[in-house]
């Protein structure tokens, strides 16, 4: 069996990893994400594949992030017609994930051209709306731990926690057992379950995108409080960028909440991102994957002002007394976040909050160094806002909590780990901690390198 690391290497997105078995007569991708944040990251996504897609007997998704399924209307685009699997819920997520980046990618191609922003006199999407609806034809879901066959080898989905459809990977061919972890989840989060331990491997592909950091031990509930009564104080408007699957419901849980305590003021709540009010309808379908009651998704759904036509986008600047903005995308790379953004970030009486990891090259990542303009379609947007960050809301394990989920694993003493998904930095320092804290021989893993098993 061999390995190649196609992306998700020296980074936290594009995360592909080919899989060769039967002495390289099969061949299958775990994950196809999309590479975000530097632009000379982004350019790899409109490089040509380092794989032959025409060879491809599958795909298997850990879930439906587009760091991790991205790249999949890509392939469709070139001529990729195999099969795509991942948990059912992951396909639904999908279904308005992949299609939203497609009308995200138009809509900035046709504002670049219109305002004549950038080199290209006539920029162009790496794929458009329609093909990522059509690639959807590919996708066959499953439920976790049922068995998939592709060519010789046998895997498996198991539950990770992280967001709805989220899992490890569990791969057996040529003698070997190897896991991809995909996105951890942790073990107290808001919304989702713990995850599940592995079984025995001989191999494991582990994020490490919290590798060098604990996530605080601070009440959210207050910080957030906070953050809202400080900004109304100021007649200004909260402004969050955030993931439309996973930190959208958690945010709308947390809000209304606040608000039903009287913590803050019953300000209006407006949810500006089609595809997490979407995405809010489908956890409500997978009431046994998460700890959200039946109670608690109409509550969200009935307390938060959904916004989905651009018409309705737009009105929101007419506003004129506190209110609160949750829209895409959460490292602010995309959407309607970014309009607001050139509204209020020159605002003083504005704070704009940010709520997960923010990957490097991203605008997030430069307000949260301290930037006092970014870059929105061209122009340099001074920031006057307040920038602030909730923590203890992201849905990955820290390194703490990724040694402890590996300790409650089956995995023997001495078993492989290749880290991947992480910053260098993040990546290397899990990998000290492992080898430090664990019986496990972890090392980070590079860029189209080849392991062979």
């Amino acid at each position: 069996m061999n390995i190649t690391f196609l992306g998700g290497t020296g980074t936290v997105t594009g995360s592909k990893f080919l899989i060769s078995v039967d002495e390289r007569k099969t061949e299958f991708l775990v994950d196809c994400g999309m590479f975000q944040g530097y632009k000379w990251l982004r350019e790899r996504n409109w490089e040509a594949p380092l794989f032959d897609y025409r060879h491809l007997k599958g795909i298997v998704l850990t879930h439906a992030h587009l760091d991790h399924s991205g790249y999949i209307p890509r392939l469709y685009q070139l001529g990729y017609r195999g099969p795509v699997y991942c948990h059912h819920a992951t396909r639904d997520l999908c279904s308005i994930l992949l299609p939203d980046a497609g009308h995200i990618q138009e809509e900035d191609a046709r504002y670049y051209e219109r305002h004549k922003i950038g080199k290209h006199a006539h920029p162009q999407p790496l794929y458009n709306g329609d093909t990522a609806e059509r690639c959807l034809e590919l996708f066959q879901p499953v439920e976790f731990d049922e068995k998939i066959r592709i060519g010789s080898a046998t895997l498996h989905i198991q539950p990770a926690g992280h967001i709805l459809g989220a899992g490890s990977v569990i791969l057996e061919a040529d003698g070997k057992r190897v896991g991809f972890s995909g996105d951890v989840g942790r073990p107290d989060d808001l919304i989702m379950y713990p995850p599940r331990p592995l079984p025995a491997l001989d191999l494991l592909l582990l994020e490490s995108t919290y590798g060098d950091r604990r996530h605080p031990q601070v009440d959210h509930w207050q910080q957030l409080a906070e953050i809202v009564n400080n900004t109304v104080g100021r007649g200004g408007v909260l402004l969050i960028p955030s993931f439309a699957v996973g930190r959208a419901q958690t945010l709308q849980y947390l809000l209304l909440n606040l608000i039903r305590q009287n913590r803050i003021p019953n300000v209006p709540v407006f949810l500006d991102s089609p595809m997490a009010i979407d995405a809010s309808e489908i956890y409500a379908q997978y009431p046994k994957q998460h700890r959200l009651s039946a109670e608690s998704c109409s509550f969200m759904g009935s307390g938060i002002q959904y916004t989905r036509g651009v018409d309705q986008s737009k009105a929101l600047e007419n506003i004129q007394y506190p209110h609160i903005i949750i829209a895409g995308s959460g490292m602010a790379t995309g959407g309607r976040i970014l309009h607001h953004m050139k509204r209020l970030l020159p605002d003083h009486r504005a704070t704009v909050l940010f709520t997960g990891y923010q990957a490097g090259g991203t605008r997030g990542a430069r307000l949260l160094a301290g930037a006092r303009s970014v870059k929105i379609h061209g122009e340099y947007v001074p920031c006057k806002a307040q920038v602030e960050v909730l923590e203890g809301l992201s849905a990955h394990a820290d390194y703490v909590e990724l040694g402890e989920w590996l300790m409650q694993s089956k995995m023997q003493a001495g078993t492989r780990i290749q880290l991947v998904h992480g910053e260098p930095d993040s990546a290397d320092c899990l990998r000290l901690y492992l080898n430090d804290n664990t019986p496990f021989d972890a090392r980070v893993a590079g860029y189209r390198e080849i392991l062979r098993l």
